[in-house]
């Protein structure tokens, strides 16, 4: 097998095939994030490693724009994304994907957001904005994240949201369940008991879970979120940012419009 061959079958190995594409990670990080993956194979550096280190880069940043170096911060974010793509396709490309890296990089994001925004109000002056933006973004990408699951589930995917775990996986898992799982189960139970008394059929509940919806949160997710609050650093505008992640709020509404317009434009069950 030539070399390029070789580096071609690596990167699809690596590459977590998902439905959507999140443009600014499918064109932009992936790639970059393929060549720290190169990088770090010969070392054998465990993915929950690259995990930690990415966490870092984000934490680092909040401290960067606290400090008022909102161009070392924009860096330093990307940075993160750049690490937060390796160390899932490292995981994949060695085979050792694990429920510890799944927690661990769902944990670590949570908290490097919560220092970043933390970091935002500091920097504008404006903290019931940050804070504001802060439960709004938590809202988004909870939302991208159960609706894709969705999607793929009735597609005939078997997803799990909180797969089982123990040991130390075991106590993030926990922590996950207080943090994260009731977003989960909220929209999931909002989801089923909406297609329920609607009388959903097959065809209905395929319209309802669409693809173009999908899309769009898909690009409302984390990476593209840090790319755009980059340059809103580098401008010297972050609240400008803050007002970005409520428009993606805003726009959950006329999303959830739509999804309904479609459902009742198939008909019911007999």
């Amino acid at each position: 097998m030539s070399v390029v061959a070789a580096q071609q079958e690596l990167y699809q190995r690596s590459v977590k095939q998902r439905p959507i594409r999140e443009y600014v990670c499918e064109y932009v990080f992936r790639p970059a994030a393929q060549v720290v993956v190169v990088a770090l194979l010969p070392l054998r550096v465990p993915p929950p490693a690259v995990v930690l280190a990415n966490a870092a880069c984000g934490l680092a940043g909040a401290a960067a724009i606290v400090r008022g170096n909102l161009v070392a911060g924009a860096l330093l974010l990307q940075a993160k994304t750049l690490l937060d793509n390796a160390d899932g396709q490292l995981a994949r490309a060695t085979g050792r994907v694990s429920v510890l890296g799944r927690y661990l990089d769902s944990e670590s994001d949570l908290l490097v957001n919560a220092a970043l925004f933390a970091a935002l109000g500091r920097v504008t002056g404006d903290y019931v904005l940050a804070a504001a933006g802060f439960a709004v973004l938590t809202l988004v990408l909870s939302i991208d994240f159960n609706l894709a699951l969705l999607y793929r589930r009735e597609r005939g995917e078997d997803m799990e949201a909180t797969p089982p775990a123990g040991g130390l996986a075991g106590i993030l898992a926990r922590i996950y369940g207080v943090v994260y799982a009731p977003h989960d189960r909220l929209v999931e139970r909002f989801v089923v008991g909406r297609l329920q008394r609607a009388g959903a059929s097959r065809e209905a509940r395929l319209a309802y879970h669409d693809r173009s919806t999908i899309s769009v949160l898909a690009n409302f997710g984390l990476s593209t979120q840090l790319a755009v609050l980059g340059l809103c650093l580098v401008v010297g505008d972050p609240a400008a940012y803050l007002w970005l992640v409520l428009a993606c709020g805003a726009a959950l509404v006329p999303l959830a419009v739509r999804r309904e317009l479609r459902l009742r434009a198939v008909p019911a069950r007999p």
